[in-house]
């Protein structure tokens, strides 16, 4: 029989709790911290640019990825999962002998 850190179903259930944890923490901090764009995800972004020689305004597009709510939702989504299925893991008693 083993015992430690890596025994049976409880490190199982502990290392999916965490790792739920961690993507939740990870994806709200990389939404938060790319300007918390509270629309659909974005894989190019819309700049203002001036012509020198007419002076009229113009909109060009450069690529630039912006996470939206989507991209928020499904990662919360996805460390639900994970979590919830932390649950289908008991712990197990550890047996004296």
């Amino acid at each position: 029989m083993r015992h430690g850190r890596f025994a049976g179903k409880n490190f199982m259930k502990k290392s999916l709790s965490l790792l739920a944890i961690l993507i939740a923490f990870g994806a709200t901090s990389f939404w938060a911290l790319s300007g918390a764009n509270r629309g659909w995800t974005k894989t190019s972004v819309p700049v203002k640019t001036l012509d020198e020689v007419t002076g009229i305004e113009g909109v060009q597009y450069q690529s630039h990825f912006v996470p939206g709510l989507d991209f928020l939702s499904v990662s919360l989504a996805g460390a639900g999962v994970l979590f919830g299925a932390s649950f289908f893991f008991r712990k197990q008693p550890i047996k004296t002998s």
